[in-house]
């Protein structure tokens, strides 16, 4: 394995990070690793119709249904959409 040494870390920084690996229950070697290895990962691509359909279906919970051509007029008027 490799070691990497990082200089001139601000206080703010590392402060954060020993506070983050304190509740990942972790040392900061191994927070910093994690936080390394999720930062190079590969995009996942994105499904946008499942991610769209989502969308939809929690928009209909959370008001009871989908917007009236005069919601969305209104919308655009306010500069919501």
């Amino acid at each position: 394995m490799a070691t990497l040494t990082l200089k001139n870390v601000p206080d703010e920084v590392m402060e954060r990070l020993r506070e983050r690996a304190d509740r990942q229950g972790r040392s900061v070697n191994r927070e910093a690793i994690a936080i390394l290895g999720a930062a190079v990962q590969p995009a996942t691509p994105v499904d946008t119709e499942a991610l769209l359909a989502r969308l939809r279906a929690t928009r209909v919970t959370l008001r009871g249904g989908p917007l009236t051509q005069e919601e969305l007029n209104r919308y655009k008027r306010e500069g919501r959409l």
